[in-house]
Parts: structure tokens; sequence; C-alpha cells
């Protein structure tokens, strides 16, 4: 893969340089420069560019659909592999370039993507936690384990977060009902051999 791509691609990720913009729109790189309109502040534009290229990008479908609802309204359907393959990816995205504007217009519409896609909520959850907004990042992982309580991966997240601020008597409760649903999970497994050999011993 050319190297000048794979350093444009990871500053439009990463936000490290706007300027990546120019390099996709000067060598056809269609998906990136809607991709970089979009992270610049262009919904509009950005969803026309995602539709003119439709029929030849399979990820295009989902950018106009994002696009759309990083502007504040549903226009279209995504799939079920769409938010597993790209929801969590693209939202980080939006933290990176500080727009709250787009996070809080997605948030508006969790219950109805989680009628898609019950994971939903873990995807939500997860990147408000990885931002260091753990208020926002627990309450979308409880709703998701309220609505979609056999997910294991979500109390173990809860778990997690619980461990790493050192409430352990809630983390061994939440390492507890993961390994309830499924006990060969290894990350719980792992978690509470911890719990019990270091913390609560």
């Amino acid at each position: 893969m050319d190297l000048e791509y794979i350093k444009a691609r990871e500053e439009l990720l990463t936000a490290g340089n706007p300027a990546c913009q120019q390099f996709f729109a000067d060598n056809g790189y269609l998906l990136e420069s809607a991709y970089a309109e979009l992270f610049l502040g262009s919904c509009e534009k950005s969803k026309k560019m995602f539709l003119n290229i439709i029929d030849f990008d399979v990820r295009a479908h989902w950018g106009a659909f994002f696009a759309s609802m990083c502007s504040g309204r549903i226009e279209g359907y995504p799939t079920y592999m769409e938010l597993r393959n790209f929801f969590e990816i693209d939202f980080q995205v939006l933290f990176n370039y500080y727009l709250g504007n787009y996070v809080e217009n997605i948030c508006k519409y969790d219950e109805w993507l989680f009628s898609i896609n019950p994971e939903i909520y873990k995807y939500i959850g997860r990147v408000f936690l990885k931002n260091n907004y753990d208020n926002f990042g627990i309450v979308f992982l409880k709703k998701g384990k309220d609505k979609f309580f056999n997910d294991p991966e979500l109390h173990y997240l809860l778990a997690e977060y619980y461990f790493n601020t050192k409430d352990y008597v809630l983390a061994q409760e939440y390492v507890d009902s993961c390994l309830r649903i499924l006990p060969e999970y290894y990350p719980a497994v792992r978690m509470h051999q911890k719990l019990n050999t270091d913390c609560l011993s």
C-alpha cells in the first residue's frame, strides 16, 4: 500500500493534519475525501459525495447514512453489519475532531439504532470511556446491559471500569454476572482470579 496514502489516512482518522484532505482529492480517493468533508464540518457536502460513489464502494452507503445522522436527521437505514463494522470506528473519529454536536446528534438515535443492532450501547459506551467521559460511558453501558442482558462483554466492560476505578465490590458483581452468562469468557476469568487473589482477599 502507498506510504503517502497510509500517512494521509492516519492523519484523517486522528485529526493529525486537515491538509490530508487535499491529498485525497488530488489522488482520486473519493471515499476518504467524503469522510474528510464530514470531519471538517460539512455534513451535506459529505453526504452528496458518498451518494455519488454508492454504486461502487460498499462503505459509501454507510457513509451517507452516518453523515445524515451527524447532521441530526435520519435518512436511510443502516444494516446490522454496517453498525457492527463501521460505527465504533467513525464515532471515535468524531471525538478526535471535537465534534460534540455530531456526537450529541447521534446519541439521540440510540434506541432506534438498538432496534437494528442491540450492541450499539456497547459501542457508544466504550468510545465515551476511551475518551474519559466516564459518566456518559457508564450510562450507555448500563442501558445496554438492561436491554441486552445476555451480552457478556457488556458486563465485562462494566467490571473493567469498576476494577480500574478500584471499586472492587462492583467489579466483582459485574464479573460474576459476566461469568454466569459465559463461564469461559477468558478476560472475566482472569479478572475474577485477580480480584480474589489480590484485591478482595
